[in-house]
This record gives structure tokens, C-alpha cells and sequence, in this order.
């Protein structure tokens, strides 16, 4: 009894204190650290009555004694449950048979219920298996965020032994410390990999992007490319021969040069996301740019290999030098048809703006699609084949494709949509800006426009009320082929303001001559991946008093 006695008197000093002290209930009741244990008071009853009430409040606490003695008891177990496992125990579970373990930082965890649910698929997951998840995070760092931290911590069966050196963070492991330097003035979408645009005021300043500020569209590391060793091999035709090529070869062939705007699928995206979340960067309206690019033609390249236009459906596939710690490189492919055709322009191009290509924008070799999305302009060419069937690129058949604003992550299927080659009719207002303040009297309104497949575009009409009423802006003097007008026309327009009025609701929209114009709104065009955004672009702006 005298031991029952002194233990509930112990529970009973520890209770005095839950009032003042909550916050710490858990701390002192699970900490290995005498730090935390108090020193506490003897505990005394006075007067005629004291041994009666004693008794009667040690069987009150019976109870809370239990239940504080469970408590110690589960904190207890809590902490020999933390399994410790070697590295070598880790590297042995590799397969949905061993079970599938990775490690970050010192933890590990237990994925093999996660592998099929990976969004990446289950063979971008598998590379990290039975070993640290950084070097793959680093590489693909849109996984270093809270959500996804979370997500893994439900998976956590452990900790690495600390005898073990722990895996390499992703500063110590980072496959983009040799990526190039950039212009300061670009407004980044994602350092790893490097993805950025040219604020507004500063893209349509000219008609050609100047390199330093040009758009970058980047899904791995930039390759650091030797022109002296480089070599592009086509594959050769039956019958014909294959090549290799040094970047000498490629100009003993004639040399062209071409205009052309390349677009991002994902520009304003942005505008996208405001509807209803998708997957992919927030471009705003700088994921599109132009230049005069400069090489040898594809169609040329190809001839020498021995391919001719054919009847059958065939495909020209590329791809890069840049790649995953698999050897798998970033790939792309366009229709046979186009490459042949000298009227489509394909360039093998090796010049930008009259200069060897920037490292971020494919040196020493590139594909320049001229009216196609951007994301067929291969950069870092290190291959080309010409294949019955488009190419088995991931980011050919699970991306870059448009779908049904019904369509979500759980009912998308991509075998059901074509890749996108040429894009949809655009344009976009860079000044002024949203949310800018503009003098009364008059303000001058500036932006782009341009339409995929050589389409030209022949008018832009702007709205200063929403789109009530309409005026058709200014185009440039700029040449525009027909069916190659493969460069956007910037266009401007000065307009008084309507007296009285203290903000402008202003919209664009541009008119090919398909006579195809943009959609008025967002929401029936919005898709999962958020491409092909394309509706009214609008700015809203002040007016001062």
C-alpha cells in the first residue's frame, strides 16, 4: 500500500502542475532529458480530517495515475519503435518483392505502396531505390517542397544508423552547378531546372529578342558541349547511309536563315491557374520570344542520308544531349512530311541573331521548327531517326498534349490526344501593366501577336471597357510570307481616355488569316497541364486623377 501510496503521490504532484504548465505535458512525459523533469514539493494534508481526504483524493487519481502511467508507457514504445537500419540494409530493398525503401537525410521510408502512384511513374521513383532520394530531387526539384515532404513522411519506417555517413544533400549533389550564367532582368519560373521569361516592357521593345533575354525553356541540365568533338549522327535510311556529323559538316551545307517565334505550350499558364490549379510552371506572358536563327535545312540533311518523301506515316524523331541520371534524353519528334518539305524550313540550326547558340538555348546544335510549338525545338541535338511512329519521348506521348476541361488527373488519358505541333492564335498586352496607374488623356497600349502553322496574323482589336467596345490597333511593317509567317507582329495603338473614367478594363485579341480569333474567356479552354491558353488577354489598369 505504502508503494501504491507513493506512486500516486508522485502522479499527484505531476497533475498540480497540468494547469500552469499544458505545453509541456507531452515534453516531460516522453523527454529522455532530466532537463525536463521537475523538481517537485512534498505533498501534505493538515486538520482533523487529513488522512479521510487523503485517501479519498489518491483513489480520485487512482485513474488519472493509470492513464499517466499509459501515456509513459506508449511515449516509451514510441521511442524504441524508431527502427535504426544500415545503409546496406537499405540498398537490399529494391524490388516490390524485397519491398522498396528509400532514404533523405537520415530517414528512411518504405515506398513500395507509393511506387504506382508515383506522378513522374513508377521508373523515375524506382531510380532512387535502396538509396538517397537527393541527387533525383535535385535534379527534378519540384519535389523539395513542404507538400511533397509531408506526403513521403506517412511512408517513414526508420533511421539510417548514424555510424553510416549520411546521403548527399542536394547542394553537395547538384547536377545544375555548371548550368550558364543569366541576364538579371529574366523573372525565373524554376532555378533546377532553369526556366525563366523576359519581363513585358522589355520583350516587345524589339522585334528581335535579344539572346541574354530571350525565353528559357529548360527540362534538364544544360549539357556543357565540346564544338570541337561534337558530333550530330543520323540515322540512315535502307538503303542510304548513316552520318555523322562535326558542326564543320553541318556548314559545308547550304546555309538559310529564317525569322522565327518560338512559344512555350504553358504561356500564361498563369492565367489558367486562377480558373482551377494545374500541373506545370506560372508563365506569365514572356514564354515566347524571337530570333533569327541561321543553318543548315533538315530536308537537306536527311536527303544525304538517303530519306525521300514516302506515302506511309513516318516521323522524324530528335534527341538531345541533355539527360536523366538514366542516360534517357529529352526527345521530340515531328511528322516526316514537314521535315521534307524545303517550304516548312526545319533548321539544323547552329547560329542565333547572327551568333553561336547560347548554351541555354541548344548550343552547339538546335531544331528550329518554324509555326510549331516549342517544345519540338530540340536543343543539344545529338540524334535524329526517321521512325514509323512518333517518338517514344515522354515528353512526345505525356505531355504537351490538350484535353477537355472535364478531364482530371484520375480519367486522363494521353493515348487519346495528338501531340501538339502547330499552335492556336495568340497575342498578349506587355504595356501598360496590370495594376499600373496610366495618365488621363491618352494611353498608348503595346503587345504581341502571332498564330502557329505560318498563319498570319491581320489584325489585333483592342478594348479599353472589357470588350464593349472594339478599336483595331497599329501592326508592324514586318514581312509576313504567305503560309510562312513563321515571326509574330508586334502591335500598338494610342487611344484617349473616355473622360471621367478612373480605370480601363483592357483586352486584346488577334485574328489570323484563317480568320481564327482567341477565345473571350479562360474557363471553356482550361486543361489539366494549363497549355494552349490562348483567351482575351486583359490588363487592368488606373487612371490618375
Amino acid at each position: 500500500m505504502l508503494l501504491l501510496h507513493r506512486a500516486v503521490v508522485l502522479r499527484l504532484q505531476q497533475a498540480s502542475r497540468l494547469k500552469s504548465i499544458p505545453s509541456r505535458i507531452y515534453i516531460q512525459a516522453c523527454s529522455t532529458n532530466d532537463s525536463f523533469r521537475p523538481q517537485y514539493p512534498s505533498l501534505t494534508f493538515s486538520g482533523d480530517n487529513s488522512s479521510t481526504r487523503g485517501w479519498k483524493v489518491m483513489g480520485t487519481l487512482l485513474g488519472l495515475g493509470a492513464v499517466l502511467a499509459y501515456q509513459d508507457h506508449r511515449c516509451r514504445a514510441a521511442q524504441e519503435s524508431t527502427r535504426i537500419y544500415t545503409k546496406e540494409e537499405v540498398s537490399s530493398h529494391t524490388s516490390p518483392e524485397t519491398g522498396i525503401w528509400v532514404t533523405l537525410g537520415s530517414e528512411v521510408f518504405d515506398v513500395t505502396e507509393f511506387v504506382d502512384l508515383h506522378p513522374g511513374g513508377p521508373s523515375k521513383l524506382m531510380l532512387a531505390a535502396g538509396g538517397p532520394l537527393e541527387p533525383f530531387w535535385a535534379l527534378y526539384a519540384v519535389h523539395n517542397q513542404s507538400h511533397v515532404r509531408e506526403l513521403l513522411a506517412q511512408y517513414k519506417i526508420g533511421e539510417l544508423n548514424p555510424e553510416d555517413k549520411v546521403a548527399p544533400t542536394v547542394e553537395t549533389s547538384d547536377p545544375y552547378a555548371d548550368d550558364p550564367v543569366r541576364h538579371p532582368a529574366l523573372k525565373v519560373n524554376s532555378q533546377r531546372p532553369f526556366n525563366a521569361e523576359p519581363p513585358p516592357e522589355l520583350l516587345t521593345e524589339n522585334y528581335i529578342t535579344p539572346n541574354p533575354i530571350f525565353f528559357t525553356r529548360n527540362h534538364l541540365p544544360v549539357p556543357n558541349l565540346d564544338p570541337d568533338t561534337y558530333r550530330l549522327h543520323i540515322v540512315g535510311a535502307p538503303g542510304g547511309q548513316s552520318l555523322s556529323l562535326s558542326l564543320d559538316d553541318l556548314h559545308n551545307f547550304p546555309k538559310y536563315e529564317i525569322t522565327v517565334t518560338l512559344q512555350c505550350a504553358g504561356n500564361r499558364r498563369s492565367e489558367m491557374t486562377q480558373v482551377k490549379e494545374v500541373k506545370g510552371l506560372e508563365w506569365r506572358t514572356g514564354a515566347i520570344s524571337t530570333a533569327r536563327w541561321a543553318g543548315a535545312r533538315l530536308c537537306d540533311v536527311l536527303a544525304q542520308a538517303g530519306y525521300q518523301l514516302c506515302e506511309t506515316e513516318a516521323h522524324v524523331c530528335f534527341e538531345g544531349l541533355d539527360s536523366d541520371p538514366t542516360g534517357t534524353a529529352y526527345g521530340a519528334s515531328i511528322p516526316l512530311a514537314r521535315a521534307m518539305d524545303p517550304e516548312a524550313e526545319v533548321l539544323l540550326a547552329y547560329e542565333m541573331n547572327g551568333q553561336p547558340l547560347p548554351r541555354d538555348h541548344g548550343f552547339p546544335v538546335r531544331v528550329v521548327v518554324p509555326g510549331v510549338v516549342g517544345a519540338r525545338h530540340v536543343k543539344w541535338l545529338g540524334r535524329v531517326s526517321v521512325q514509323p511512329e512518333e517518338s517514344y519521348s515522354h515528353w512526345q506521348r505525356r505531355d504537351y498534349k490538350g484535353f477537355s476541361p472535364s478531364v482530371d488527373w484520375d480519367t486522363v488519358d494521353f493515348d487519346s490526344a495528338p501531340s501538339i505541333q502547330e499552335l492556336p492564335v495568340q497575342s498578349a498586352i506587355t504595356e501598360p501593366r496590370d495594376g499600373e496607374t496610366v495618365e488621363s488623356g491618352e494611353v498608348t497600349i503595346k503587345g504581341y501577336a502571332w498564330s502557329g502553322g505560318g498563319r498570319a496574323v491581320i489584325r489585333v482589336d483592342v478594348s479599353l471597357d472589357g470588350g464593349l467596345t472594339w478599336q483595331v490597333a497599329k501592326l508592324d511593317e514586318e514581312e509576313q510570307r504567305p503560309r510562312k509567317a513563321w515571326a509574330w507582329r508586334l502591335w500598338q495603338l494610342q487611344a484617349p481616355v473616355p473622360a471621367g473614367q478612373k480605370e480601363l478594363n483592357i483586352v486584346c485579341k488577334a485574328v489570323d488569316d484563317g480568320y481564327n480569333v482567341q477565345p473571350d474567356t479562360v474557363a471553356p479552354i482550361w486543361n489539366l497541364r494549363g497549355v494552349l491558353s490562348n483567351a482575351w488577354h486583359r490588363v487592368h489598369v488606373f487612371v490618375a486623377p
